[in-house]
């Protein structure tokens, strides 16, 4: 007889707790297979798409698009034949996309059943159990069915309970929410089935109450136009994380920055000299990426970071070198691990492949954690300069702005030169302007004369 496996919202890795519905990938009455995509869901690193490892009939989708998802929580129910539709415990596959698999509850399948809050504010299941539990739901139960035929089947998160007028909120997410922004769920009119308040009723009550709330007195020049009600923007999935991280950079990290022009004359002649030959490309990023490496053997002190507590520097043995790249939600910083020991070629071949995949938003989040050291190419958006915050906990981070022509004294007459700025911003607290300045100086030198590279390799 079939029976209902319920599968949960995945351990993401890096201490995620949440996740963001994106898109829905399947309907309920669906038949899927083993390890299929069913969901695509933002967390605070990435885009990513979650594999069930249930093989069977949707039964049920718990979240609407928009609404937050807690690591553990429902994500889908699936009608499964006993040792058929399921993948084996013992053989959990590395999927590139999802870091661990969820836990797996198996229930008898007497009825699809409907969902109801439980104490925590989460949903859970409610099988079969006659008159009495059909009376319970806004919604009728469904019989029992093989796994290979499809049947309608009502969505368990659009099936609400409200009973002596408590608003139909299941989402503890849309609760905190509406009470930050001290809303009144009471009088929010829910725009998901059966009344439901979702996040976006909630937002749209903020920012109605802004649009009609009184402008406060204010002291307006003559001749000025005062400006009208904004609208808030919610900070949610990767801009909340990116908010928070350079918040507390901010706050923690007593940065400074120093910097310098270069002559990036030789190492664009030389760019060209190594894709004259046949072979992968090499890219000025690929050539950066080994300066900084071959920079931070001379000046471990700056592939380093402050310890938690404030009382060491942790001094990394391996180079990672994040690089900010833009993906479809935003600046995202992929990491390329070890890259000390990449050849140049190969950290081009890395960096290719890591900026398509932000791109793309098909990139894991793993892939966007754990680096020691950031190259930060700003030169892409046509700058010259920038004062970067620091990727917190890192102690260091190069900037790059654009190659550009212009007047130079080289060798002791005026000349046009591919001239760049390079900036350097450090967490003083590992090391001193020395230290920060001899490392810049040596990036300087290596962009102006390649060939002193050579001394290292």
């Amino acid at each position: 007889m079939p029976v209902v496996r319920e599968f949960t919202l995945p351990d993401l890795g890096e201490g995620l707790t949440e996740a963001e519905v994106v898109r829905w990938l399947v309907e309920v009455g669906e038949v899927i297979a083993i390890d299929q995509p069913v969901v695509e869901v933002e967390t605070a690193k990435a885009v990513v798409e979650v594999p069930c490892p249930y093989g069977g009939v949707v039964t049920a989708l718990f979240g609407a698009v928009g609404e937050e998802v807690l690591v553990g929580a429902p994500l889908v129910t699936v009608a499964v034949s006993p040792g058929e539709g399921e993948r084996p415990l013992a053989a959990v596959p590395v999927v590139e996309r999802t870091v661990e698999r969820a836990a797996e509850v198996e229930r008898p399948l007497v009825g699809y059943g409907v969902a109801e809050p439980d104490r925590g504010g989460r949903r859970r299941r409610v099988g079969g159990g006659g008159a009495a539990a059909v009376a319970r739901a806004s919604a009728p139960v469904a019989v029992a069915v093989p796994v290979a035929a499809p049947v309608p089947v009502p969505v368990a998160a659009a099936v609400p309970v409200v009973a002596g007028g408590v608003p139909a909120v299941i989402s503890p997410l849309v609760r905190r929410l509406a009470r930050e922004q001290g809303v009144e769920l009471a009088a929010v009119a829910g725009s998901g089935p059966d009344g439901l308040i979702m996040r976006a009723d909630v937002e749209r009550a903020v920012a109605a109450r802004i649009a009609v709330a009184p402008a406060a007195p204010a002291v307006v020049p003559v001749g000025a136009v005062p400006s009208g009600a904004g609208s808030v923007v919610p900070l949610r999935g990767l801009r909340k994380a990116v908010a928070e991280k350079l918040g507390r950079s901010h706050r923690e990290i007593p940065a400074a920055t120093c910097w310098v022009d270069a002559d990036a004359t030789e190492l664009m002649a030389l760019r060209r000299q190594l894709n004259a030959v046949p072979g992968p490309k090499v890219s000025v990023l690929a050539l950066l990426a080994r300066i900084c490496a071959v920079g931070l053997e001379r000046f471990p002190d700056l592939n380093s970071s402050v310890t938690a507590d404030g009382s060491g520097i942790l001094r990394h043995s391996a180079v990672h070198l994040g690089f900010a790249a833009q993906g479809e939600r935003g600046l995202v910083v992929p990491v390329v691990r070890d890259a000390q020991r990449l050849t140049t070629e190969q950290l081009g071949e890395e960096l290719g492949r890591l900026t398509e995949a932000a791109r793309t938003g098909a990139i894991a989040p793993a892939e966007l954690t754990g680096g020691t050291f950031t190259l930060n190419n700003y030169g892409v958006f046509g700058v010259d300069g920038s004062t970067p915050i620091l990727n917190h906990p890192e102690a260091a981070m190069l900037g790059v702005g654009r190659i550009v022509a212009k007047p130079w004294v080289h060798q002791g007459e005026l000349a046009v030169r591919e001239v760049t700025q390079l900036s350097f911003t450090f967490d003083h607290r590992v090391c001193d302007g020395g230290t920060a300045g001899g490392f810049l100086r040596f990036v300087a030198d290596c962009v102006e004369q390649p060939g002193v590279l050579l001394r290292r390799l």
